[in-house]
This record gives structure tokens, sequence and C-alpha cells, in this order.
């Protein structure tokens, strides 16, 4: 999965995108030499044309590459507008650079005036062409982005019901029995709430493990005994960001899979650990070994959480699943390294 672009400039420097130019300026330069009179000479002026013209699109993204801090902060219309310009002006300086110093011309007979107009009335051409192209192309991929965006929300809005209703369950049974700990869990999951209704964003590593203790505190009031919880978090965590409520459906999974159904309740394990240039946190828990009724696995808080590490790293991150010796595990791996 590719970055989204914040910027069209972000686009533009992509390895297609500027393989897509370098092509489109070898196909001009065909077009016009093609297009001579002089038959004898089309090879000849290939080449001088693609070599003219490869300068001006090499100087023109040198150009944007060099500012594309400042230009960042530019409208997209506008700053379609400063590249037109730029395009223009290095298609001047090239033109007149190759009649001043090597006297090149497409036609012998060419002023030098006459020369360099035709080599901007091309440019101007050949510049709104790319303009209305590769607004469609980032119309498209604004477009690409948001649907992304939508599947993301929408996959996280279905993991709430689910730990709502039992939540709201508890709490009501705790309010006459034990006040202070229905309190407590009303305002654990205030916390947790504020967090998945913001929709997907990027909080820190620890942040998102405070969330996780707070969703265990409230598991812990509901199960009392039946909910063991072991912990291997190192005490000097990186600093990375995680993508909000990413960990702790997998906790719920574990809970709601190894623990629910049991009378005697079990254990969930959770693990914060580095490899190299990669950190994995991996939420294990006990199967049943006796039959229980069915469930809907495991699936659902699965493969949102899958797709939004898959988003937030741009494909390198990964959620991965084992079932080995009677236990259920799940691993989250995300770089270290942007």
């Amino acid at each position: 999965m590719s970055a989204p672009a914040r910027s069209p400039l972000e686009a533009l420097f992509r390895a297609p995108v500027l393989i897509a130019v370098l092509l489109a300026g070898e196909a001009l330069a065909l077009i016009m030499s093609l297009a001579s009179n002089e038959a004898g000479t089309r090879l000849i002026q290939f080449g001088l044309a693609s070599l003219g013209i490869q300068w001006v699109c090499l100087a023109t993204l040198c150009a944007l590459y060099l500012l594309r801090r400042p230009l960042t902060r530019l409208s997209p219309p506008f700053l379609a507008w400063v590249c037109l310009a730029l395009l223009l002006c290095m298609t001047l300086l090239v033109a007149s650079a190759a009649w001043t110093v090597f006297g090149i011309s497409m036609h012998p007979a060419e002023g030098r005036a006459s020369f360099v107009l035709r080599m901007l009335a091309i440019a101007i051409v050949v510049g709104f062409l790319t303009m209305l192209t590769y607004q469609n192309y980032w119309n498209t991929r604004q477009l690409a982005v948001r649907a992304k965006q939508a599947e993301l929300e929408a996959l996280q809005a279905r993991i709430r019901p689910h730990f709502l209703f039992n939540t709201l369950n508890t709490g009501a049974a705790l309010v006459h029995q034990r006040p202070e700990e229905a309190e407590r869990l009303l305002l654990d999951l205030s916390d947790l709430f504020r967090a998945a209704l913001a929709g997907p964003r990027e909080i820190s590593l620890a942040d998102e493990l405070a969330l996780v203790r707070r969703y265990l505190e409230i598991e812990g009031l509901r199960f009392g005994d039946r909910l063991r919880v072991e912990w291997q978090v190192p005490a000097a965590l990186p600093d990375l960001s995680v993508p909000a409520l990413s960990i702790q459906p997998l906790v719920e999974n574990a809970i709601r899979h190894g623990v629910e159904p049991v009378a005697t309740g079990g254990d969930v394990h959770l693990q914060v650990a580095t490899d190299g240039d990669w950190l994995e946190v991996t939420v294990a828990n006990a199967l049943p070994s006796a039959p229980v009724r069915p469930t809907t696995g495991h699936q659902v808080g699965l493969n949102a959480v899958r797709a939004r590490i898959q988003a937030m790293t741009h494909g390198r991150g990964s959620v991965r699943t084992t079932t080995a010796e009677g236990r259920y595990t799940a691993v989250i791996r995300i770089p270290l390294t942007p």
C-alpha cells in the first residue's frame, strides 16, 4: 500500500510519476521529429528534440524539488500555475541556450525569436494538458484516500457495540453493590470512548497501553478472579506511534474467546518487545479445552486492526495470528523507522 500524499508535489516525486514524465517527453520528441518535412534528418531531429525536452523536464523537476517546502503551502490550483510558470521559464532558458551555444533548431532557416516562441507555445500546450491530466490523477488519489478512511472508520465502528453493552451491564450491576468501583468503571469507560469516538488517528504506544490498562480494569471488575492478566512491557517504551485502539481490540478478543466462555476463566498474556528494527506487540490467550458455545471468531477486531496497521505503515506493518499448543496468539509488527 502506498503512502497517501498530503500535497500534489509529494505524489509528483514518486518513481511511477517521474518515469511517466520522462516517457511523455520522449513521445513528444518523437511526434515533433515525425512532423518534420525533412525525412532524412528525422533521427537527428528526434535526438535533438529528446535532449532539449528532457533538459526542460529535469530542470523543472529539480526546481520544484528545491522549492517544495514553500510550494506545499500553496493551494493546489495556485500551485499548478506556479508549476506551469516554472516549465515556461525552463523552456525559455533551454531553448535560448540551445540556440546561442549550439545553434540548434528544428528548422535551419528559422530565426532565434521564432524558434524560442515556438518552443514556448509547445510548452504552454503540453503544460495545460499535463495540468488537466495531473488534476484528474490527484483527484482520483484523494478520493481513494477518503474511501480508505471511510473504510477504516467503518471497521473501527464495528468493534464498539459489544464492549459498550457488556461494560454498561457491568456498571449497572455495580451501582448498588460497589458504587466506588462503578464510578471508576464509568471514568475508565469515558476515556476509552473518547479515544474511540475521535476516529482513526495515531497516538503514542504508551498512551495506547494506558487505554488497554483501563479496559482491563473494567473487565477485571466484570470477571473478578476469572481474568488473569500477565504483562511483559519494558520500562522504557519505544517512542513510536500506533493507531488509537489497535491493541485493545486484540485484548478484547482474547477475553471474549479465552476467558468469557470458560467457567473458571483464563489468562491473557500481553508482551511488548523489539526485534531489530521492528516493534512486536503480542497478545495471547489460552483456548478453552472443553467444548463451549460457538462464537463469531476473532475476525471483526482483527480485520480492523490489520487494516489500520497496514494503512499507518504503508503496507510494511502486519498483524499475524497463530494457534498452537492450545493458545491463540496475535502479533502486531510495526517498523521502528518511518
